[in-house]
């Protein structure tokens, strides 16, 4: 009868165990369907969670089951396995929290270039970008996360036009694949997507930039000695000036013959390849601007003489008649010896995230650099050393040699930023005329002794005296002038020049090549003297790597892959079973 009892009570321990495995699945249940875990599925996961643990504890004690070596083994598995689930749980959490992408493109598609970085890490207020199209392409979703990982600010979102027309009729949508930026009360469209065309990391910066960047500034380029056309044409600046207007900035023509003044609202000046040279009084209008604060970028090619000495000498520059010559872009990318290829930037904010890339300057001109008080200059573009670069002075040579007599060696200088502190003069207020004294008698004239003149600084006006008294006494000396109140004190501002030996970078077709749109739009933003743009490379274009094969060069390359290299492979194979025969 006792060991009857014995048998019942473990099977009732044993039929107690499985109700904690119940209670625990009926917590889980409760909670996950009513989505909030209150009291009622707390309960029920503890009290199965406490009979559980009982039940084990209680069948291990019965059956001695921590003894055995089987327990024994399935414990270390089972905490092995719980370690190798908390390392990956780990590793999972770190990688959500701490992202580390390694993109090994040659143009680094999948990497936002520095001024896409620095303009979204410093976003004034929030900016959402809307994507209206119902298909989500991966390569402009990456893009978009990629802009989303720098900043909080930044959002996105797709939406279904046909399903939320409200908003689309918010933001004047007309066709699928439109991407608006909203900021605030501001919106723009930046542009329409399709299977053929893919969100633009160029644009949407140019487009962030515009709708987060509330200022604008002026931008004049010189005309009338045959600069550079800003329209489209042959050897124009159209694209470079397309640039300037997608960086906020106001572009127009400037003839200082017509206004003989530079004006009061122009942020940079652009002087761009001139043929002819400047009348002197235009000169004395760019020394004058820039004597008041005023910032200039002067593009000169060889060739030219723009009557622009006298300016430059005051900055301490002087351009080199001889041109510019670099062997070495002829080896390595195809370009000529009057190309120069230059990969050595100075430091300094136009050139500071240029590492080592790549820029050149057909037909351009060494410039000579010489200290001036006041004036702090900075090399941006550098040649390569001698022998791949020197200045040659025989410029109608059809063989350029370096001739040690009237040839200066590399490495040569082809651009210059400088800066000079420019403190106005002070100006004080003009006072009135002190009351003249009343008239003294003879008697006492000659006991008192004359008034100490005025400082010429400061001429005082002399009351004149009626006929009548003037032939009974003598002129009477004014009165002692008022001191002179303390010149007012006015900030020192500064004027920077930017002088580059070569204009052709800049122009319609090269403007986008390598890093030549950079250096151009770079100069003139930190001419601008707008800190809060961005100075770093724009973003880069997926560069074309398809291979054109002609129907010859198609056809020895099916053949070369379908039957040569199939007959070498079977006659090793021959030889090497003959061998082994």
């Amino acid at each position: 009868m006792t060991n009857m009892k014995i048998v019942a009570k473990k099977k009732l321990w044993k039929y107690l165990f499985w109700l904690g495995p119940f209670l625990i699945t009926v917590g889980l249940t409760v909670g996950l369907v009513s989505e909030q875990w209150g009291l009622i599925p707390l309960v029920f996961l503890i009290a199965g969670i406490v009979i559980s643990g009982l039940g084990i504890i209680w069948q291990s004690y019965q059956s001695n089951w921590w003894n055995r070596r089987s327990t024994q083994a399935g414990t270390n598995a089972l905490v092995a396995t719980l370690a190798i689930l908390a390392i990956l749980g780990l590793i999972n959490f770190l990688g959500t929290r701490y992202h580390l992408r390694a993109d090994l493109t040659e143009a680094q598609l999948f990497t936002l270039a520095p001024q896409s970085r620095e303009l979204v890490k410093v976003l004034p207020q929030p900016v959402k970008v809307w994507v209206f199209d119902i298909n989500q392409n991966p390569q402009d979703r990456e893009l978009l996360e990629n802009y989303q990982r720098q900043s909080s600010k930044f959002k996105y979102e797709y939406i279904d036009p046909q399903a939320r027309p409200g908003l689309a009729e918010k933001f004047g949508v007309k066709d699928y694949g439109e991407v608006h930026l909203e900021s605030g009360d501001k919106r723009q469209l930046v542009q329409t997507v399709n299977e053929n065309e893919r969100l633009s990391e160029i644009r949407l910066t140019s487009r962030l930039q515009q709708l987060t960047n509330s200022t604008t500034a002026e931008v004049y380029l010189l005309q009338g000695h045959g600069e550079r056309q800003l329209s489209p044409g042959k050897d124009a600046i159209s694209q470079a000036v397309q640039g300037l207007g997608e960086k906020n900035f106001t572009t127009s023509s400037l003839n200082l013959g017509e206004t003989s003044k530079v004006p009061q609202d122009a942020a940079v000046v652009i002087v761009a390849g001139p043929k002819r040279g400047l009348f002197e009084g235009e000169v004395k209008a760019l020394q004058d601007y820039l004597n008041r604060g005023g910032n200039l970028l002067l593009m000169i090619d060889p060739n030219t003489d723009p009557k622009l000495n006298s300016l430059l000498q005051e900055w301490g520059v002087r351009l080199d008649n001889r041109l510019a010559v670099d062997v070495s872009g002829e080896s390595v990318v195809g370009l000529g010896p009057a190309a120069p290829l230059v990969t050595e930037y100075g430091q300094h904010p136009i050139t500071k995230d240029f590492s080592n890339g790549n820029s050149f300057y057909p037909v351009a001109r060494p410039l000579e650099i010489t200290s001036v008080p006041g004036v702090q200059a900075t090399p941006l573009l550098r040649t390569k050393p001698y022998p791949n670069s020197w200045a040659e002075s025989d410029l109608q040579s059809e063989k350029l040699e370096f001739n040690a007599d009237k040839d200066l060696k590399g490495p040569l200088t082809l651009g210059v930023a400088l800066t000079r502190k420019q403190t106005p003069k002070s100006t004080s207020t003009p006072q009135a005329s002190p009351t003249p004294s009343p008239l003294p008698s003879p008697s006492t004239q000659s006991k008192t002794s004359p008034t100490a003149s005025p400082s010429p600084k400061t001429p005082q006006a002399l009351p004149l005296p009626s006929p009548t008294t003037q032939s009974k006494a003598s002129p009477t000396p004014p009165a002692p002038p008022a001191p002179a109140p303390a010149a007012s004190s006015q900030t020192a501002t500064e004027s920077r020049l930017v002088v580059l030996g070569n204009s052709n970078f800049a122009t319609d077709g090269l403007f986008q090549q390598q890093l030549n749109g950079d250096v151009f739009l770079n100069s003139v933003t930190w001419l601008s003297q707008q800190d809060e743009q961005p100075l770093s490379i724009r973003p880069k274009e997926p560069k074309n790597r398809r291979i054109t094969l002609t129907t010859t060069q198609g056809n020895l390359l099916i053949l070369s892959s379908l039957l040569v290299l199939p007959l070498i492979g079977f006659a090793i194979a021959v030889i090497i079973w003959w061998k082994r025969r």
